[in-house]
């Protein structure tokens, strides 16, 4: 098991040095990779975020890369190590237990009903909460960091997701550029940097690698001539980047690849189904179980005995004592988020709930776990 840090190796630790180069004081310590005097005539920053490029996949894929000759380390990712905790984190500088994004799949007490929380929809379908006036600042509480930062900011987005109702929590003052190609990327980073010689933040999102590893599996040639593409199109976009300007290239979480025979299924697990209040929230890999109070005994029991061989079982409030969730006291909606227990998936096990509304669909890739190829991303700076 491979546990999150906090104290200096981890993304929140990076987004602290970056508000720190922007002058703005953070609650988690600065990276201990680099110091952040490193920026100081440095008038732009690019933080490029390449879903699902995991640290371990890097040095043994990349290992002739242009990524990997810029490579300064590994941090890890937070815990769940998913898109929606991990980006969240970038997009605030905060730990999950303080921003409250615990995974795919989410609680709402709030609004009563389990959510997929990166489309800010039900968890069984229907039409976005913010068509019925609910927005996401209901209930993601922590602060945006590009309200913070006092220069022109930008993000680069796909165009599907660059108006979504989750990216309305961002500050107003933001220019949003969205693309539909590799190129159409890279020009509108290009475009945020050429629109004036004052100081500029510009996060910059692909997610094609993540999609290409679910798909297909991290370690599907697809996915391999993805990375080798996307290589490529770093080292020519860097040498149009001038002396003022670095970019820093990292990502939310790893992959692991699973099988069929590796997914188990709530369904065939009928007496620990009868032990839970609601569906399983959390990810594949990491799963939120509310569990009645007169059941809690049989819930572990079952867990120990029929389960053991796929999961390691905790309470939700151990975790949170274990600092797997960041530092500091934790927010209530955070709390409320994480159920009474949570199961880790063990190997690559993956562990499947599907609502009547759900079609069963097996992913090779997946992530949310607590392996060393999920948890470390690279921490690379051009």
């Amino acid at each position: 098991m491979q546990k999150p840090d906090y104290k200096g190796t981890g993304i929140v630790n990076l987004m602290s040095s970056i508000l720190a180069h922007f002058g703005i004081e953070s609650l988690y310590f600065p990276l201990k990779l680099f110091d952040s005097k490193e920026f100081k005539k440095k008038n732009n920053i690019v933080l490029f975020i390449i879903d699902g490029l995991g640290y371990e996949y890097l040095c043994k894929k990349g290992k002739s890369s242009f990524l990997k000759k810029h490579l300064r380390g590994k941090m890890t990712s937070v815990f769940p190590p998913t898109t929606a905790t991990a980006i969240t984190t970038f997009g605030t500088g905060t730990a999950p237990q303080q921003h409250a994004i615990t995974g795919w799949f989410m609680w709402l007490k709030k609004l009563g009903v389990v959510s997929t929380i990166l489309p800010f929809t039900p968890r069984y379908g229907e039409e976005s909460f913010g068509k019925y006036g609910i927005k996401i600042s209901h209930i993601l509480r922590a602060r945006d960091i590009f309200s913070q930062i006092n220069c022109r900011s930008f993000t680069i987005l796909p165009n599907v997701i660059k108006h979504s109702d989750f990216n309305r929590y961002q500050s107003r003052t933001l220019t949003k550029l969205g693309y539909e190609t590799f190129n159409g990327f890279f020009m509108q980073i290009s475009r945020a940097l050429n629109s004036s010689d004052k100081q500029k933040f510009i996060f910059a999102y692909w997610p094609v690698f993540d999609e290409l590893n679910h798909e297909l599996g991290v370690n599907s040639k697809e996915s391999y001539l993805h990375f080798r593409k996307l290589d490529r199109k770093i080292q020519k976009f860097s040498k149009k980047l001038d002396s003022k300007t670095s970019m820093i290239i990292t990502s939310d979480h790893g992959f692991i690849d699973t099988t069929k025979d590796r997914t188990i299924f709530l369904r065939d697990h009928p007496r620990l189904k009868d032990c839970l209040i609601m569906p399983m929230c959390g990810d594949s890999r990491t799963k939120y179980c509310y569990v009645h109070a007169d059941k809690i005994k049989e819930f572990k029991d079952y867990i120990n005995k029929k389960m053991k061989k796929y999961c390691w079982l905790f309470s939700s409030k151990e975790l949170v004592e274990k600092n797997y969730y960041g530092l500091y006291k934790p927010s209530k909606e955070f709390l409320e988020r994480i159920g009474d227990f949570v199961l880790l998936m063990k190997e690559n096990y993956v562990l499947k709930d599907l609502l009547i509304s759900e079609k069963e669909k097996l992913h090779i890739g997946n992530h949310g776990g607590v392996s060393s190829k999920e948890m470390f991303v690279p921490f690379i700076i051009i």
